[in-house]
């Protein structure tokens, strides 16, 4: 798929990098070298994906992310970081990056993430056999207009968000173990931990549980994962949606660990430190 890609990368010679590598795969690409340029562009045009790099002169990566979600734009983001601590991974999540990479990283990982980010937008949510809405209560789940209500009252979900709520929209009392549902973000899975599924869910209670604190929708079962109940309460016993095989979590790693890049093909993170 060629799209129309936006990279905001202050280290020059890394943005050429990453050009270089986005438009061997037929992409069309716009550079530019700090956030407040990266805003203007998605304005005058609005790419299919945009690439942030985290820590950016004037306005920093994480601040154009909070104004493209304030502004309701759906564009894909992934975040580039040389922070690796988990609560600033889960930072970027929670403000709506659908995908991340850590500096140091191999440009052929990117290209692979660009290109999963790419399939899931250009998918829009579940497959065919589930364009009808999805209801559960006075939550309803339109796949197809990519739209969440509750009690027909519109709530603003990030893609990540929508794909977990339609998931289990789609089999109410069903429990979904993390694993499952690091599945079902199609990407996120092998690159993050289940706290991400966490801070998802616990976003979604916020936006469509009366009370977030007791939740009477989206519940915990604990030790095993969660689940969306009906509003009868009633639930599907023995039918947990299973956890990745240990296959899948075996070969979790990352492309650039397998491509045995030279020193010369892969961005270094040491050459600018983020603080």
């Amino acid at each position: 798929m060629r799209a129309h890609i936006l990279v905001a990368e202050d280290d020059r010679k890394q943005a050429e990098l990453l050009t270089r590598y986005l438009e061997r795969e037929g992409h069309t690409v716009r550079t530019v070298h700090d956030g407040r340029e990266a805003l203007d562009q998605v304005r005058r045009r609005e790419p299919d994906l945009a690439v942030l790099d985290w820590m950016m002169p004037r306005v920093d990566g994480l601040d154009v992310l909070r104004v493209l979600r304030a502004e309701d734009r759906e564009l894909p983001v992934l975040l580039l970081t040389a922070r690796s601590t988990e609560d600033d991974l889960l930072l970027g999540l929670d403000l709506g990056a659908d995908d991340y990479i850590t500096k140091p990283y191999s440009p052929r990982e990117l290209v692979a993430r660009v290109r999963t980010l790419l399939r899931r937008t250009a998918r829009g949510g579940p497959s065919p056999a589930d364009e009808s809405d999805l209801r559960v209560g006075a939550l309803r789940v339109s796949p197809e207009r990519h739209e969440v209500t509750v009690n027909d009252r519109p709530v603003e979900c990030t893609p990540g968000e929508f794909r977990l709520l339609a998931a289990m929209a789609a089999r109410p009392g069903q429990v979904f173990t993390r694993d499952r549902l690091l599945d079902v973000l199609d990407g996120f899975g092998h690159y993050t931990t289940s706290r991400a599924v966490d801070m998802h869910i616990m976003n979604l209670r916020r936006k469509t549980e009366d009370d977030p604190r007791s939740p009477r929708r989206l519940v915990t079962v604990f030790g095993v994962g969660y689940k969306l109940l009906p509003p009868d309460g009633t639930e599907q016993p023995g039918k947990t949606a299973s956890a990745r095989p240990v296959e899948a979590q075996a070969s979790a790693r990352p492309i650039g660990a397998q491509d045995g890049e030279t020193s010369g093909e892969s961005v270094a993170g040491a050459t600018r430190a983020e603080s």
